[in-house]
């Protein structure tokens, strides 16, 4: 679908049968967003009551950016996802919140959200974006905000109103802030890299021969988690960080998966990030221990720790990759990022705002 469908509007003669009319019949349906899929990416299932419309997406751009949704209208989504840094924030614990108190994960990247179909989160603890959205908005370390408080914030602001009724042909509410995000976030598709272009065999494309074996090796040593061009295979893994996860502290965030299913077998096991754009998302991993790729690549070389629920891919000696073959890997990794995505206009904060 695309472009406008519109109410017709009645003629003069019909207003005076009836004196009254629903504000649906007065108002324009949103425009339909035809979802572009690159030609090289699998089909996204849309398993959500929350179709794309432009209308939408521009208001859940706003709101990204708007301060309102925090508690003490300083916190914007944003101050923790920054487009030029993939939306990461190049920190290793975030102390951007309404309380300054430094977060137990790092925050993560945004982009090809259209495709995670199996839990949001290190550990998987938000099925959709849709709820998802609730945890920063109202954790008490991030965003902290009232959700009553933040409608009448936003109810406070015309073009809010308008926006809402634009994108939905609804009023103000928290569920609808819920929406507009989240279909802003699946709007977010990062298919533009170097690594595209030789992909597609496009103008630009090309790799050197240092990049290629570096491909090479994604696909021999990486490929068993970081699957297909997605780059994830949007499950959960023990990667060898840690040997004990008994530790309670902070919810059991350590623990991982386990912490959601309360399955012994998910001890220890967390989301796979996608390496697109992986060199612009440093630090590494859901706590940020690593500071680079190096670092990355020395912990599965040398640097695996065994445990019960270690992934069966991952030899508990590690990888042991050479050190060419450690430059050579991150040789191609640099050719997963993408500036068309990063510096996209449609991503920043809107102007005048």
């Amino acid at each position: 679908m695309s472009g406008i469908k519109t109410i017709a509007f009645l003629a003069a003669a019909v207003w005076s049968l009836s004196s009254c009319s629903s504000r649906q019949d007065m108002e324009p349906e949103p425009q339909a967003y035809s979802f572009q899929v690159p030609a090289h990416f699998p089909q996204p299932v849309f398993n959500t009551h929350n179709p794309m419309s432009r209308e939408g997406i521009e208001l859940g751009r706003k709101l990204f950016y708007d301060v309102r949704l925090s508690a003490n209208n300083k916190v914007s989504c944003a101050s923790c996802h920054d487009p030029k840094l993939a939306f990461t924030d190049g920190e290793r614990f975030s102390k951007a919140g309404v309380s300054g108190t430094a977060l137990h994960r790092h925050s993560p990247a945004l982009f090809n959200l259209a495709w995670t179909n199996n839990g949001l989160f290190w550990d998987g603890g938000s099925t959709n974006l849709e709820s998802q959205v609730f945890g920063p908005l109202t954790a008490h370390d991030e965003m902290a905000q009232n959700l009553y408080e933040l409608v009448d914030e936003l109810n406070a602001v015309p073009t809010y109103v308008s926006g809402f009724e634009n994108a939905f042909q609804e009023p103000v509410s928290s569920q609808n802030v819920a929406k507009a995000l989240a279909q802003f976030q699946r709007s977010l598709v990062s298919a533009g890299s170097r690594y595209d272009r030789y992909r597609l065999n496009q103008t630009g494309g090309s790799l050197t021969s240092d990049e290629l074996a570096g491909l090479t090796l994604v696909r021999q040593k990486c490929q068993g988690c970081h699957t297909g061009e997605l780059f994830t295979d949007q499950s959960y893994h023990n990667n060898g960080i840690d040997a004990d996860f008994s530790n309670m502290e902070h919810e059991g965030l350590y623990m991982g998966r386990y912490r959601i299913s309360y399955d012994l077998a998910d001890l220890g096991k967390f989301k796979t990030p996608s390496l697109r754009n992986v060199a612009l998302t440093a630090p590494y991993m859901h706590d940020g221990r690593f500071s680079s790729l190096e670092d990355v690549l020395e912990h599965y070389s040398a640097g695996v720790k065994p445990s019960a629920t270690l992934d069966a891919r991952l030899p508990a000696s590690g990888l042991s990759l050479s050190a060419q073959e450690n430059k050579q890997i991150i040789s191609f990794l640099h050719t997963l990022s993408d500036p068309d995505f990063t510096q996209n206009p449609e991503h920043q904060k809107p102007q005048n705002f």
